[in-house]
């Protein structure tokens, strides 16, 4: 494992190529472009294209498979020709069939990058590696005891390795996705005492960029705001804030897991812009 204190201002910002610039690889996408990089960048929907081209990325259509088409492969060669760093933001489709799935559909892409010579990967996973057990979950707790934790850990290790990064999100909050709809309006729910894992959508793109900036590469990193109310005050508040029926839980107390982002905070120095989830509510 290797970890660089030194930022890429001493030499010219390595182009960036991300595969899948949506909710979270568009605003990844521009942060970089703001900062002096070149930046690659992927859609799957032909009228975004002019989107990315605005935003000052060079944009490509690409639709992943295991087996890609003639057309796809050339045009996942082009993302990569001459890239340095590439942010895999290719999440799991939902019951998405097989445990594997989800590693083959990202298997060409580790071998289009082995080919381009790209030196890094920087792979965005999940905290659904972790079992839903009332402790705390650091990087080594991952299980591959489910439907969902065992494909994203065989997707990991397509890219693990002292050149390479795997980020795991906690659930994600911010523009367009306010935490407040996701239980408005239910009764009854389990696990009202259950803390919850968010992360800001500010602060996954910064993070992403920060560890390119600085060169962290071969680590496997948890990235969750420092808060974790309960879920019975979280969400209410959540609903509430949006003029929306807030949901009621069981009285019963139990718990669940706690992603720990302690490491990725002492290895980095990167300082959460929303470590407060109530706070970011407003």
């Amino acid at each position: 494992m290797s970890y660089a204190t030194s930022s890429f201002r001493t030499a010219s910002p390595p182009t960036v190529a991300i595969l899948g610039c949506g909710w979270l690889g568009l605003p990844l996408a521009q942060a970089l472009v703001a900062a002096g990089h070149p930046v690659h960048g992927t859609t799957t929907t032909p009228v975004h294209l002019l989107t990315l081209r605005d935003a000052g990325i060079r944009p490509y259509l690409l639709r992943l498979s295991p087996t890609l088409t003639p057309t796809d492969a050339d045009t996942l060669q082009a993302l990569l020709h001459e890239a340095e760093v590439l942010v895999l933001n290719v999440p799991p489709t939902r019951g998405a069939g097989s445990p594997d799935a989800y590693p083959a559909l990202l298997r060409p892409v580790a071998e289009a990058a082995a080919r381009a010579g790209v030196r890094h990967v920087l792979h965005v996973s999940s905290t659904g590696v972790y079992p839903d057990e009332p402790r705390t979950m650091h990087e080594a707790d991952a299980q591959a005891d489910t439907n969902a934790a065992a494909p994203l850990l065989r997707a990991e290790a397509l890219f693990s390795g002292p050149d390479h990064t795997v980020v795991r999100l906690a659930g994600l909050m911010g523009p367009g996705r306010a935490p407040g709809r996701f239980l408005a309006g239910r009764h009854d729910l389990p696990l009202g005492s259950a803390p919850v894992n968010l992360i800001h959508l500010a602060d996954c793109v910064g993070l992403l960029q920060h560890l390119i900036q600085h060169n962290v590469w071969g680590y496997t990193l948890n990235a969750c705001a420092a808060t974790h109310p309960p879920r019975r005050q979280f969400y209410p508040a959540a609903a509430a804030h949006l003029g929306l029926e807030p949901p009621t839980f069981l009285p019963e107390t139990t718990g669940g897991k706690l992603i720990d982002s302690s490491l990725v905070r002492s290895l980095t120095g990167y300082q959460f812009q929303h470590d407060d989830v109530l706070a970011a509510l407003v």
